[in-house]
């Protein structure tokens, strides 16, 4: 498991914001907030959000296999049932390829530290894909 410095800073801080959107709420079950995270790099923050969200249904993915594999760590020693599995997921790809997600149907979508240093078409595809995915009322949450 990869542990970047500049995500065990920030965690506490984003996390902080993301409760604004995600509520309260009694667990993960039928009615949990769907949350999918583009570019979810090492996982550790899928991993803190997951278990501190528990209302969520955390959804992480990332393009980069070595990424992939991290992720796939923290899902395994975080052992919280409402992370998911990490999907590899090309933002800068159609919304039709980001792993079955259905249109309307994510309350949160989440994009931390790619932005800035993915390519345009990334950032493109992210908001088109944002507009499509998200119920009405859903979020985009960037950071970074």
């Amino acid at each position: 498991m990869q542990v970047p410095a500049a995500a065990e800073r920030n965690k506490g801080p984003i996390l902080a914001v993301l409760r604004e959107y995600a509520g309260g709420g009694a667990g993960a079950g039928p009615a949990a907030l769907r949350v999918l995270e583009v570019g979810a790099g090492a996982g550790l923050h899928a991993a803190h959000f997951a278990r501190a969200l528990p209302q969520t249904r955390w959804q992480p993915s990332d393009i980069d296999p070595r990424a992939l594999r991290s992720i796939a760590a923290y899902v395994e020693a975080a052992g919280v049932p409402n992370l998911l599995p990490p999907i590899l997921l090309d933002v800068s790809q159609g919304w039709e390829t980001w792993g079955g997600t259905q249109p309307a149907t994510l309350d949160l979508l989440v994009s931390i530290n790619m932005m800035h240093i993915a390519e345009l078409r990334c950032t493109e595809g992210l908001f088109k894909g944002a507009g499509v995915l998200l119920k009405p009322g859903g979020v985009l949450f960037t950071y970074g």
